[in-house]
């Protein structure tokens, strides 16, 4: 006869995350997510993941989490919490400066590299009492949220995130799956989104329906991680972000620090994490202009901790592009010099979207000095004559 539920291990396991600093722990079974797969299925079919990988994949694995390990018989899932845009804490709106790219504000800080170091901790305390463990997280076999809110620890709120009442959203996710038999969670926590609708409001594309089902086909924080060229009518919309987009956690009221300041206390503030060669890395925002003077070795060191589509330097560039083309300011010195880098670039997909920029900025002469250097000799698919044929209006003020 199995060991029945184990309660003295999990209390070690609950202490050995608050030692290591994360901020919430949960149990569930390792049963199939049944209802996370139906979506799944349903969403892929109607090209709603536009192409997205991870948990979309292979549905049916990552929705079965007892194939993780073998013999598994519970998930312990653990959240850290992280801090929200630093305007944010203050209570205001977005700021946005000049030739300045904002960064998403889990990888502003080293958020997952300290839930790995909280994970690993609870799985030590396993392996001592004789069982095994196999830490997941920002993993594809895994559908984290979907665990997490089985375990306790939050609902799936209309912006597809888990929200706390004690954490909101901003935090990250990971969990132990572990042959031990634990205590499970015996309630979920009750939707708590009501009829609140902010964050499909703040969506600068619209990406999120009335249910809460995102379209990421429209998702600023898959478009910037996606392959190809970025949608041209998506590129205003993208504003000053070069990597993710938190606007749906904004303006969450969950999330709100004027009406939880002990909560917004409890995140782990931003901190500059050093990488090969020096450079500081973790950031709240970039230098546009330092971004695309750098070597393909470079951005790779610098930025290599980013999802970039296949490892390609050139999509660090293009998103800074259009950055650039949002909120760079023709009249700083320098930006002329890296507009004729860009477009002199052999990539295509570098130079195009330098074509968009330079015109956005009012610079369509660098375009025709470039044209009149051949500069789209290397064009294989078209992406250069596209974006010279694509009508693009100098921005303006009001933009």
């Amino acid at each position: 006869m199995a060991a029945g539920p184990d309660r003295a291990l999990l209390g070690k396991i609950r202490q050995a995350a608050s030692d290591a600093r994360l901020d919430a722990v949960g149990v569930t079974d390792v049963a199939p997510f049944e209802d996370e797969r139906r979506a799944i299925i349903e969403r892929k079919a109607a090209g709603l993941h536009a192409g997205m990988w991870f948990t979309y994949g292979r549905p049916e694995r990552s929705t079965t989490p007892a194939a993780i390990l073998a013999g598994a018989r519970s998930i312990v899932t653990c959240a850290r919490a992280y801090s929200p845009p630093a305007e944010h804490i203050g209570g205001s709106g977005p700021v946005h400066r000049a030739n300045r790219a904002a960064v998403a504000a889990y990888v502003a800080s080293d958020a997952y590299g300290e839930l790995r170091e909280g994970l690993e901790a609870v799985s030590e305390v396993l392996r001592c009492g004789g069982f095994e463990a196999r830490v997941v997280y920002d993993d594809n076999r895994l559908v984290d949220r979907a665990a997490a809110a089985r375990a306790g620890l939050g609902w799936l709120g209309r912006n597809t995130m888990l929200l706390s009442r004690e954490l909101g959203s901003w935090t990250v996710l990971g969990s132990v799956v572990t042959t031990a038999a634990l205590p499970v969670a015996t309630e979920a926590q009750l939707d708590g989104c009501g009829t609140c609708r902010r964050c499909q409001s703040a969506c600068p594309t619209g990406a999120l329906d009335e249910s809460g089902v995102l379209d990421a086909n429209r998702c600023l924080a898959w478009l910037v991680q996606a392959p190809g060229a970025f949608p041209p009518e998506y590129r205003v919309a993208l504003g000053d972000r070069i990597y993710g987009c938190d606007d749906c956690q904004v303006v969450c009221p969950y999330n709100d620090p004027v009406s939880a300041p002990s909560r917004s206390r409890r995140h782990s503030q931003p901190q500059p994490v050093e990488l090969r060669g020096g450079r500081q890395t973790r950031s709240s925002s970039i230098d546009i202009a330092d971004l695309l003077r750098m070597t393909d070795d470079g951005l790779m060191d610098t930025f290599g901790h980013w999802y970039i589509p296949r490892r390609r330097p050139e999509y660090l560039r293009r998103n800074a592009l259009v950055v650039l083309g949002n909120v760079g300011d023709p009249a700083e010195p320098g930006i002329t010099d890296v507009l004729r880098q860009a477009l002199a670039s052999p990539s295509a997909m570098v130079a195009s979207h330098a074509v968009w920029a330079a015109r956005r900025l009012g610079r369509a002469d660098l375009v025709d000095e470039a044209e009149a250097d051949g500069f789209a000799a290397h064009d294989p698919d078209g992406l250069v004559a596209a974006e010279l044929a694509r009508p693009t209006a100098p921005r303006s003020s009001s933009d």
